[in-house]
């Protein structure tokens, strides 16, 4: 008898092996190049479609190439892979698709600008005014109206900074109740304010003081365009400092205002001349305040509180508007000049951000 008939007990039924379980996700997987192959497909169907439908507008053909790349990537990668992944690609396309929208037009306006403003743009155009040079002749620079834009949004830079500074403290650090408010209220009306209100503001001033047109007034209206842009990044930056940060100072006996000098503008330092550089960008190429408050000049005037001044985009328009061969070709320098001048601005607020960064 067996040892199982002996116990008694009876020989139960050894269970079939389970089959293996597999992965929700599909083992099918496009290779890691498909995005590249998907559109190269796209450009050339694209293209394709564009020549044979007759469309001249090549920016029919990048759309059309666009939302081509985004269908094939999307069913491919269903029939392939899965839904899930499907949908990922879909989003990841359309990020693609989108970051390229943004980046060439900017492409195309800063190769425009510089092909056609490198012709004129050379060491005598940058040293010299238009003064005794007809509009419709070759010769002429634009030393005069950068001269004007260094002195004017130098000047409206030397009264927004410490005006828009000092007010986010206020509403981040000390700001509450209704003062506080109508300031916040008062400063998001003020970034959308079209600069001709801005001039106009001063305009009026100037007439009931029977001031003349200078530098000065056109950067109180640059001014008035600055503070609230300056205000608005500012305060943002100093809410992203880590209030453990002002506890622990004011945990050691630190008065407050010497926790804000000392811990919470220089943490938020990077993010403060940011904001002031786009401040500055933002008023660099206005020209409808300088139309009104500076007039213009050929001449070179290094005196802004006495006297008409010219100014980049005063000049660009100047150019452009008397219809030349040689003025397009000192507009478009004049152009290149005016980015150059925002791009060092730029990179400049970089490294002093850089530089006075707190050490971790």
């Amino acid at each position: 008898m067996s040892q199982a008939a002996n116990t008694g007990i009876q020989d139960l039924p050894v269970p079939a092996a389970a089959p293996a379980r597999t992965s929700g996700l599909s083992t099918r997987a496009l290779p890691r190049w498909a995005p590249l192959g998907f559109a190269a497909v796209a450009i050339a169907l694209g293209v394709g479609t564009g020549a044979a439908a007759g469309w001249r507008s090549h920016t029919q053909w990048g759309l059309f190439s666009a939302l081509l790349f985004v269908v094939i990537s999307y069913v491919t990668t269903t029939v392939v892979e899965n839904q899930r992944q499907a949908k990922d690609r879909l989003a990841t396309s359309v990020v693609w698709v989108c970051f390229l929208l943004a980046v060439v037009p900017l492409c195309s306006l800063i190769w425009t600008t510089v092909s056609r403003g490198i012709k004129v743009l050379d060491g005598y155009f940058l040293s010299h005014s238009m003064a005794g040079v007809p509009g419709i002749e070759t010769g002429g620079g634009v030393y005069h109206a950068l001269i004007g834009t260094l002195e004017q949004v130098g000047l409206a830079t030397l009264l927004s900074a410490p005006i828009g500074l000092l007010t986010a403290v206020y509403l981040v650090e000390y700001g509450r109740g209704a003062l506080a408010r109508a300031v916040t209220f008062f400063v998001d009306v003020m970034t959308g304010i079209p600069s001709i209100v801005a001039g106009l503001f001063i305009l009026s001033i100037m007439l009931m003081a029977k001031l003349q047109p200078s530098g000065l007034m056109g950067s109180l209206a640059l001014s008035i365009l600055m503070i609230p842009v300056v205000v608005r990044s500012t305060e943002e930056m100093l809410k992203l400092v880590p209030n453990e940060l002002r506890e622990a100072s004011l945990a050691l006996g630190v008065p407050k205002w010497r926790t804000i000098l000392k811990v919470v503008l220089p943490t938020a330092l990077g993010g403060i001349t940011t904001g002031v550089m786009l401040a500055i960008a933002r008023i660099a190429g206005e020209t409808a305040p300088i139309m009104l408050l500076v007039f213009g000049s050929q001449l070179i005037n290094t005196n802004p509180f006495q006297g008409a001044q010219s100014s980049l985009p005063f000049y660009i328009w100047e150019q452009y508007r008397i219809g030349s061969e040689p003025s397009y070709d000192r507009a478009w320098a004049a152009a290149l000049v005016l980015i150059a001048f925002v791009m060092i601005l730029n990179l400049v607020a970089r490294g002093i951000a850089r530089w006075k960064a707190p050490q971790h």
